[in-house]
């Protein structure tokens, strides 16, 4: 097991101001589109796990990574409740058939742990199932691992105090009325039974090959860039990031088709041995 994290650790305070925040998430987003490149040249794979909050920043998080990435190789899951074909069967089966291939990242919006967390809270999962879901997580995960995925977990942990002002913000623009249900409410509600079963779960599912990383998200712009920071950390550790070599036969076809001038040509072929 990892270091776990606890909810009461976080330091909900910290910020950035609009000018850092703008260069920083522009100079991520770049380094994001690399990523994804030496992911798909590499048949590399990533899953990427986004719990927390309802009003946490969850889904602006993921907006902004999707803004730098190639939909053809990057997919987001919402996750909500199963419908009646999942619910008759294992929680883990849905799960299971949206992991990514070779080249792809896959993001969660949402997860697995919703069987020890809302299923939990709201008794919806008998108290032996749930129980058991830690030790099943964890076999699913190092699965995962074992496959050559790499996985990040990320909780968006945000104060009472903002959750109710982000409602209040939904509830006042109409573009944002939508984001806000009845079960938002149901959750705020149990908001002291739901950090107790989040502290277990930071516990009992933070294990050195996939642990937990709590991102404070009071101030939207300093969770986006920190998320996404902590992201790239994980996913480009050992990967080679350089651009493939060209092809010489794809210089010399581009040569002719399009009468490339002989200095260019020449500095093409003195890239081929550059990446790699």
């Amino acid at each position: 097991m990892s270091t776990a994290p606890h909810l009461d650790q976080v330091d909900l305070g910290q910020k950035i101001d609009k000018d850092s925040y703008d260069s920083l998430l522009r100079d991520l987003q770049i380094r994001l589109a690399e990523l994804q490149q030496a992911y798909l040249t590499q048949g590399l794979k990533a899953v990427l796990v986004f719990e927390g909050w309802d009003a946490a920043g969850k889904g602006s998080t993921i907006r902004r990574i999707s803004q730098a990435l190639d939909p053809r190789g990057f997919k987001v899951w919402p996750i909500g409740a199963p419908r009646n074909y999942y619910r008759e069967r294992h929680y883990l089966l849905r799960f299971m058939e949206r992991m990514p291939p070779p080249g792809a990242i896959a993001a969660f919006d949402r997860s697995w742990y919703g069987r020890v967390l809302v299923e939990r809270v709201e008794a919806l999962t008998p108290d032996d199932r749930w129980r058991a879901a830690y030790e099943e997580i964890a076999a699913f995960e190092r699965m995962l691992v074992d496959d050559g995925v790499r996985l990040v977990k990320l909780f968006f942990h945000i104060s009472p105090e903002v959750q109710r002002a982000r409602f209040e913000e939904r509830l006042r623009n109409p573009l944002k009325r939508w984001k806000l249900t009845m079960e938002d409410f149901r959750n705020r509600d149990h908001w002291a039974a739901t950090e107790a079963a989040v502290n277990e779960m930071f516990a009992r599912t933070s294990w050195d090959f996939a642990p937990w990383q709590v991102v404070a998200a009071d101030q939207k712009k300093f969770a986006r860039v920190d998320a996404i920071r902590r992201i790239l950390e994980v996913l480009s550790d050992g990967v080679d990031l350089a651009p493939p070599p060209l092809d010489p036969a794809l210089i010399d076809r581009a040569r002719g088709s399009l009468n490339l001038e002989p200095e260019l040509v020449a500095g093409l072929r003195g890239t081929e041995g550059q990446a790699g």
